[in-house]
């Protein structure tokens, strides 16, 4: 794949609790991203390291203008199959309920990152974590350092 591969994760401290985010774009882990919340959940804080490297990176095009490829990859289930088993159509037919017919926590994150994966050429990969891969290790350690102190 020609184009980026950014890889994201989120961490959090207790959960709910103090948490952080952080992204970084492969193979030598520059540039990267990271912030941190004083109270959240570990979802919140997978979803926000996705939308904040898209943001950053939302605009950048091939030498054809069109919108570069971006793969983003994460060791949250949660955001990888929310795109690639389209989990977000659903949610957007049920007026933003999921199958247990419950509001879809973090709306106000998936919004507008859905939004910006449609607009772009956004492809997602799931990694294990804590597994020894180099830049999920890397994100992982950004998202750590975030966290706001108790």
């Amino acid at each position: 794949m020609a184009g980026l591969v950014i890889y994201t994760d989120g961490a959090c401290s207790g959960n709910p609790g103090p948490g952080g985010w952080g992204w970084a774009v492969a193979p030598d882990g520059e540039p990267t991203g990271s912030g941190g919340e004083a109270h959240t959940t570990n979802q919140r804080m997978e979803i926000h390291a996705v939308l904040d490297a898209l943001r950053t990176h939302a605009n950048l095009a091939d030498d054809h203008g069109a919108p570069m490829p971006i793969e983003i990859v994460s060791d949250s289930t949660y955001v990888v199959k929310c795109f690639n088993d389209r989990w977000y159509v659903k949610w957007q037919r049920n007026g933003w309920t999921n199958s247990q017919k419950k509001p879809v926590a973090n709306v106000d994150l998936w919004k507008p990152l859905i939004e910006l994966v449609l607009a772009g050429d956004v492809s997602f990969r799931w990694v294990k974590g804590h597994s020894g891969d180099r830049m999920n290790d890397l994100v992982d350690r950004l998202a750590v350092a975030a966290v706001p102190a108790r």
